[in-house]
């Protein structure tokens, strides 16, 4: 119901100006000739059951749909129309034109409630022009500033793009296998974010399906490590949308965590599987993001927070920025685990509270 009403005001100003506009003269005059012809008709067909003192009342509806369908003036010539007309057939003395206080008074009233009735119609129509004419522009800059937008992201998507086969081509002719790593490293990165860019670059996107979102991102990670052919991915997602400015940093850190258990896990071309498990608590307002592999496994004494590791310290950071908590453990059986704990809504505060375990 409530949505029913909220478009009514919106139908009725389209119906408005898809009636009141563009009417040819033509058809002003046909329907000032009608509007009159069958006011008075009714006029006279009601006067035996009416009682004295009505004789404007099928003329004023005549006025006003003349001056919503025809126009302000076509409006004003039924006004004079039907003025006389009332004068003459329904005022007394019936069949003059004489000038008494009586007949002067009701001629008055009549002229006075005409041409208000006809300056509201008047009003509210140039009213609904000027809103339908700033609709218009609003939605033309809206639609250029969502080209401009598109292009903007399709640029630097383009760019950084650009930026990673640069890389790749460098990685090729170096010789030295410690500056081979970093430069694949950087050049990892750069293509997850170009793909990050294209699949969180949408405006008008609202939310996002973090399980299309983290598969399709894995693939692209595990892809810019060039460990596609070697290294399978299996998820276990819970339904989950979240905000774009949520989804971009949770996605830097799963990247960041997939190419560190791509790049340690599985060193010196080994196979094996990544788990990507996304639980949800609703309840608590908290979520559980756990990638875990079957690799080789944590070095003795490894600390996530002591790591001098590009790549998880840019995770740790980017899951502060969203609340959450960052954990690398050994996996019971062999392998890593990386756990992030995070709030299901993005924190709006300067700083976010401490995330408990979900």
């Amino acid at each position: 119901m409530g949505l029913l009403t909220a478009k009514l005001p919106d139908r009725l100003s389209r119906f408005v100006l898809r009636w009141a506009t563009g009417r040819s003269p033509l058809f002003k005059s046909v329907f000032v000739l009608s509007a009159v012809a069958v006011s008075t008709l009714l006029r006279f067909a009601v006067d035996e059951v009416l009682p004295p003192g009505f004789p404007f009342l099928t003329f004023f509806p005549a006025i006003i749909l003349t001056a919503f369908f025809a126009g302000a003036a076509a409006g004003s010539a039924v006004a004079v129309a039907t003025g006389f007309i009332a004068w003459y057939c329904f005022i007394h003395p019936v069949g003059t034109l004489s000038v008494t206080t009586p007949a002067l008074f009701a001629m008055l009233f009549f002229a006075f409630i005409a041409a208000t009735d006809i300056l509201l119609v008047h009003l509210m129509t140039a009213a609904l022009h000027r809103m339908v004419e700033a609709e218009a522009r609003s939605s033309a800059l809206a639609h250029a500033r969502t080209l401009m937008f598109h292009e903007l992201q399709h640029r630097v998507s383009n760019n950084i793009a650009t930026l990673g086969s640069l890389l790749r081509l460098q990685e090729r002719r170096l010789g030295d296998p410690k500056a081979r790593a970093a430069v694949a490293d950087s050049r990892a990165r750069l293509e997850v974010v170009a793909r990050l860019q294209r699949r969180l670059h949408d405006p008008s996107r609202q939310f996002v399906d973090m399980g299309d979102y983290i598969r399709g991102l894995a693939g692209d990670t595990v892809a810019a490590m060039d460990a596609s052919d070697r290294i399978s991915c299996r998820y276990e997602i819970d339904s989950f949308r979240s905000e774009p400015d949520q989804a971009m940093p949770l996605g830097l850190v799963t990247s960041e965590l997939l190419m560190n258990a791509c790049e340690h896990g599985f060193a010196g071309g080994a196979s094996g599987t990544i788990l990507i498990r996304l639980s949800v608590a609703s309840a608590e307002g908290h979520a559980r993001l756990v990638i875990e592999d079957d690799g080789a496994g944590l070095p003795r004494g490894f600390s996530v927070t002591g790591t001098t590791s590009l790549g998880l310290s840019i995770a740790r950071q980017f899951a502060e920025q969203i609340g959450g908590a960052l954990t690398i453990r050994a996996r019971p059986g062999g392998g890593t685990l990386s756990e992030l704990t995070f709030p299901t809504e993005m924190p709006r505060g300067p700083q976010a509270d401490p995330v408990p375990e979900v």
